[in-house]
């Protein structure tokens, strides 16, 4: 009787979908829906070591009256927009000349554009301190010294400060950008190229109206993962400023979220930081692909 009811079961075509994707919505609800609605429920409350009060929208108020939560928009969009600009054009290009045929050493390049994703954050980050160190001997100040400049504080400026953090993200994600590129490049049929040649085109015409366009799909994923991945940053400051920040230098989302829930143990106003931030990347990327014209109909 048992063994009748399994192999209705298994064999329905009406239960066997369900049955094989449970274990998926088992894990989401888990990991995912549940972490979700408890911090939705936690941004209204004041929680304390065995004290756990509503507040209503107080803390929400504490919010959107603090200058650091504003001061840390500001940071992280500074951060997104220039981890953009580099982490989407270069790969592009990188991408382009990598997967010519005739390139010499295009696998070395592959490779080694490849490694830093294999390193973690936090080593990645010590060594970029040692070469942006403050000491007139460090290499930074060693390199710009033979152009004549003077030795830099290199963390304790809001401008070289991010520049640390991008030129560390940047070095990190290259590969994996890259990677996305080149799978784009060679999906795209070789009879648009073929035809771009016999009508004389140009490379930078074919790039320009036959390898862009094609890419669309590929480039707006990219986008969408580094505008999450920009407002997400956390270890690129922390590697740089574990303890204090000088001038709020490095003061991102995440940052400002860490500092308030688990320095300062405010768990249910770092709750609603972690909302806000929600609601922020949902608008941006619903913005950013009603722009690029993901919701029109073909």
């Amino acid at each position: 009787m048992i063994n009748d009811l399994k192999h209705k079961l298994l064999y329905s075509k009406k239960v066997a979908p369900y049955i094989f994707i449970l274990p998926f919505i088992v894990s989401f609800s888990v990991f995912y829906f549940y972490p979700l609605l408890s911090s939705i429920n936690m941004s209204f409350q004041k929680v304390l070591p065995g004290d756990v009060t509503y507040v209503g929208l107080d803390n929400y108020q504490r919010l959107l009256n603090s200058a650091d939560f504003f001061t840390s928009i500001w940071v992280t969009a500074k951060y997104t927009f220039w981890t953009i600009v580099v982490l989407i054009p270069l790969p592009l290009i990188l991408a382009v000349f990598l997967n010519t045929k005739n390139l010499p050493g295009r696998n070395l390049f592959r490779s080694s554009l490849f490694i830093p994703i294999l390193t973690s954050t936090i080593v990645g980050g010590i060594i970029f301190r040692f070469i942006f160190a403050e000491s007139e001997s460090s290499i930074a100040n060693s390199i710009i010294s033979i152009f004549g400049f003077e030795s830099l504080k290199w963390r304790f400026t809001p401008n070289t400060g991010m520049f640390m953090m991008v030129l560390l993200a940047s070095w990190r994600w290259m590969g994996v950008n890259l990677l996305y590129f080149l799978a784009g490049l060679q999906n795209i049929p070789k009879d648009l190229y073929e035809s771009a040649d016999i009508d004389g085109a140009s490379p930078f015409a074919k790039f320009r109206f036959i390898t862009i366009p094609m890419l669309k799909p590929v480039t707006m994923y990219v986008l969408t993962i580094s505008i999450y991945g920009g407002f997400k940053m956390f270890e690129e400051s922390y590697v740089y400023w574990q303890s204090a920040l000088p001038g709020n230098i490095g003061l991102t989302l995440f940052r400002y979220l860490y500092l308030k829930a688990f320095q300062e143990f405010n768990l249910g106003y770092g709750a609603a930081i972690s909302m806000m931030i929600l609601l922020m990347v949902i608008a941006i990327n619903f913005i950013q692909l009603y722009l690029t014209g993901a919701f029109k109909k073909n």
